[in-house]
C-alpha cells in the first residue's frame, strides 16, 4: 500500500470513493488540454469509476490520487517500459486548477519519482514530454530535478494544434547525494 504523506497532501492508491471528486476536478478544459487524449473532455462521473477500477487492476499499481484535504484533487502515475526501454517510466500527473500554484505538484513529483526509483530497482530514468506551451508544468519538473534534454519539434498534435513537446528527464544517479 502507498500513502506518502507530504508537506502539501497524501498520495496515495485511488479508492472508488474518490469517483465523485475525480469527476468534479478533472472536468476542467484547462486541465484536458495539458494532458495526453486518453484523458477525456468532458469528465464525467462514468470516467472516473473507469479509470480507478483501470487503476487499481494495474500490477504493479503506479498511478496514485493526490489528496488535499481529505478530497482527491488530482493524478500521478508513472508508466514503467518493456523491452530495450525496460529501465525507464514516463511520469504524468494533473492537479485541480483551485490548488495551483501551491507547490503541491512539485512536492508530489519529487516525491513519486524517489517512489519509482526505490520500488524498481531496474528503474534507471524517468522522464515526461510536456507540451511546449505548459511552462508551469516544465517548472514542476525543474523544481523537481527534472533536466530539459531536448525539444521534440512538431511531435504531438492537441486541441486540432500541432505542437512541440519539452523531453525532461531524472536518472537515478541524479537522486544519489
Amino acid at each position: 500500500m502507498v500513502e506518502l504523506t507530504l508537506s502539501t497532501c497524501i498520495v496515495r492508491h485511488w479508492s472508488a470513493t474518490d469517483a465523485p471528486a475525480l469527476a468534479r476536478h478533472a472536468n476542467d478544459r484547462r486541465i484536458w488540454r495539458n494532458l495526453r487524449d486518453a484523458f477525456p473532455h468532458p469528465y464525467g462521473l462514468a470516467d472516473a469509476e473507469a479509470f480507478i477500477k483501470a487503476a487499481k487492476g494495474m500490477t504493479p499499481e503506479t498511478f496514485f490520487a493526490i489528496v488535499i484535504d481529505g478530497e482527491a484533487a488530482g493524478g500521478i502515475g508513472f508508466t514503467l517500459h518493456a523491452d530495450v526501454e525496460r529501465i525507464s517510466a514516463e511520469i504524468g500527473y494533473w492537479l485541480g486548477t483551485a490548488f495551483w500554484g501551491r507547490g503541491i505538484m512539485t512536492e508530489s513529483v519529487d516525491a513519486v519519482t524517489r517512489h519509482a526509483f526505490a520500488q524498481h530497482e531496474a528503474l534507471r530514468r524517468v522522464y515526461a514530454v510536456p507540451y511546449a506551451w505548459s511552462t508551469a508544468s516544465m517548472r514542476v519538473l525543474e523544481k523537481a530535478g527534472y533536466r530539459l534534454e531536448g525539444r521534440m519539434r512538431q511531435s504531438a498534435v492537441k486541441d486540432g494544434e500541432v505542437t512541440d513537446q519539452c523531453l525532461y528527464a531524472i536518472v537515478r544517479d541524479d537522486l544519489m547525494p
